[in-house]
């Protein structure tokens, strides 16, 4: 493994030590899939990616992403953080788009800039697809809540761009706050045995449009700081759904004030003739270089 180097990023970050960490591996090329599994369990973060090569390949670059249990086609931060390590180490240049080859397919990140360095990074993910809905008696327990938290003017549903999320909505934040995950309770549960995401309309910063709150044992990962896949859902839903009133939105999202982690993320969508439009973005800060030995 020498010479691979390695760069770990806080991606939905506002300021260094927020958001979600991730380490970047590049030149990976000649790491069979055992291998890359086993240095995103020592890593250990939520998700650990592996650039395969520094030229690109079919327009893009090819990079595979693992949680410590399992790879994944598509994850969000992961994603974000990527390009942006991609466009600082290979492309060493300003630049509007950096696509990734995922398992899910390619997915483009857009860069904007400020004073020359890479501001709000953007990803458009695929179309959302709109599963099943849940009772609130059956999802209410498996979080630890009751069914008079949940919001019931909207739907308890399955969303996926690449990876599927329940969608939770709930009146508060102290509900989101008292929420966690009930393994026990997950009897009765079948197809909707997903990750979960929790969301309120109250905030701990001002400025901030939603709080979120995201389970996800079922990849691996307990509580995630920042889930660009599972707000991808989250912005799809409220689109489909007029939780805003309409079918665009432009927000704020926080995520990760319960593990310690406080994260921004932003959400743009809209839907048109039926079909759903999903923009995730967020602030990438480099944190530390290295090389596997």
């Amino acid at each position: 493994m020498s010479g691979r180097v390695f760069s770990i990023v806080d991606v939905f970050a506002e300021d260094k030590y927020a958001g979600n960490q991730l380490a970047v591996v590049r030149r990976a090329e000649g790491l069979a899939g055992a291998a890359m599994q086993k240095i995103a369990r020592e890593i250990n973060f939520s998700e650990t990616t592996f650039v395969l090569d520094d030229k690109k390949h079919r327009g893009g670059y090819d990079v595979r992403i693992f949680t410590p249990a399992a790879e994944l086609p598509f994850a969000g931060h992961p994603t974000l953080g990527t390009a942006f390590v991609i466009q600082q180490d290979l492309i060493k240049a300003p630049v509007r788009k950096v696509v990734l080859n995922l398992k899910v397919g390619p997915i483009p990140v857009i860069f904007g800039y400020r004073g020359g360095k890479p501001d709000v990074l953007w990803m458009k993910q695929i179309q959302p697809r709109f599963g099943i809905t849940v009772e609130a008696s059956r999802v209410a327990p498996v979080l630890g809540l009751k069914t008079g938290d949940l919001d019931l003017r909207f739907p308890i549903q399955e969303v996926s761009t690449g990876i599927p999320f329940v969608i939770v909505p709930v009146k508060t934040l102290e509900a989101v706050k008292r929420s966690g995950f009930r393994a026990d309770k997950m009897a009765g549960l079948s197809a909707e045995e997903k990750a979960f995401l929790l969301f309120a309309p109250q905030t701990y910063a001002p400025g901030n449009d939603l709080n979120v709150r995201v389970f996800a044992h079922c990849y691996g990962v307990s509580e995630d700081p920042a889930t660009g896949s599972a707000n991808g859902c989250l912005a799809g839903y409220l689109a489909r759904h007029r939780y805003f009133g309409g079918s665009r939105i432009d927000i704020r999202v926080e995520q990760g004030f319960e593990v310690g982690r406080p994260s921004l993320l932003l959400l743009r969508a809209g839907e048109k003739a039926g079909k759903v439009e999903v923009f995730v973005g967020g602030r990438v800060i480099l944190v530390a270089r290295g090389k596997l030995v």
